[in-house]
């Protein structure tokens, strides 16, 4: 053969040598790619009781997510101590990505200042993967408590302090810190009172338990809408189910709501945790998916880890003032 056709010519250890590079190139390439597989059923842990914010769009989101996978996306509630035992759970299982956690972030922004016994460290053992929404509040109450405007809700606790029960996911809930910054501006008192989250919340009020809600729209609209709660007003900048704003109701507190968001063990693979939120974000574009959460007047908010890991840190330092202030303590 002339070398002229054939400038490279390969002496047999070359070759030897060029093909073990090679075969290491494609291992390496290959890591990457096993470590964004799943390769047995997803755990979606739901802190809370079933029928709350974070238990719709668990349900909504859980059959999307298993089809991108290609592996079965099992939901299971674990309520209790306004989230950490499912958060808890989450923080210690296998750093695989086949455990989940989707919850209201904002109980895991309080919860540093209100237990001094936590039993995991959300910032060290939680690693962010996708926020998913964001959902206003709702201000409601049972029909038996004689105020249809929040005006009128005011005048009434002003007249009768300590009388009306406002009930909450669980102490320490980004809603029942809502609630305590709300009569503290307002200079009024009512009682606070915990439930093993949102929907449990919802109910009680419903049955006349107790006087007044703030809570998801998600998963508190169904019932103004059926007329077993009377809706006062929405936080946000716009109206939903034509209720009108807290600024315009002149209540503080407007920017206050619902963040959900998704979670998985810290020191998880960064190639899964990326897959995970590239396709919770495809999922998140999907017009029914949309549809369903603006129905309820809840916003998409996917978006980066990184961008999550910075609300999570200034929201932790921002509720743990209001926290330390109101002198609130977790039990």
């Amino acid at each position: 053969m002339s070398p002229t056709r054939f400038p490279f010519c390969l002496s047999a250890a070359s070759l030897k040598g060029l093909a073990i590079a090679l075969l290491a190139g494609v291992t390496l390439a290959a890591q990457p790619a096993r470590a964004q597989n799943f390769e047995r059923p997803v755990r979606l842990v739901v802190p809370f009781a079933p029928g709350g914010t974070s238990d719709i769009l668990a349900r909504l989101i859980g059959p999307k997510l298993s089809a991108a996978i290609g592996q079965p996306v099992v939901i299971e509630n674990k309520p209790g101590a306004a989230g950490n035992l499912g958060a808890d759970a989450v923080a210690k299982a296998p750093a695989d990505g086949h455990t989940l956690l989707l919850m209201d972030v904002g109980s895991l922004a309080t919860a540093p200042s209100l237990f001094s016994d936590l039993t995991y460290d959300p910032a060290k053992d939680l690693a962010p993967v996708s926020m998913v929404m964001f959902g206003p509040y709702v201000l409601a109450v049972h029909e038996s408590v004689p105020a249809r405007t929040a005006q009128e809700l005011i005048a009434y606790a002003k007249a009768n302090p300590n009388k009306l029960a406002v009930a909450n996911s669980g102490v320490g809930a980004a809603n029942h810190i809502t609630a305590v910054q709300m009569a503290k501006e307002l200079g009024i008192t009512w009682k606070n009172v915990p439930y093993k989250g949102g929907a449990a919340a919802s109910r009680a009020v419903v049955s006349g338990e107790s006087g007044v809600i703030i809570n998801g729209s998600t998963a508190t609209l169904p019932f103004v809408a059926n007329k077993q709660l009377v809706g006062l007003a929405v936080t946000g900048e716009e109206r939903v189910a034509g209720l009108p704003t807290f600024r315009e109701a002149g209540l503080p507190g407007g920017d206050a709501g619902t963040w959900q968001g998704i979670l998985t063990r810290a020191g998880t693979p960064p190639a899964t945790v990326a897959r995970l939120n590239a396709e919770i974000g495809k999922i998140l574009q999907d017009p029914e998916i949309k549809a369903r959460i603006a129905e309820q007047g809840g916003v998409v908010k996917a978006g980066s880890t990184a961008a999550f890991a910075d609300w999570l840190k200034d929201a932790t330092i921002r509720w743990g003032g209001i926290i330390k202030e109101a002198g609130i303590k977790g039990s």
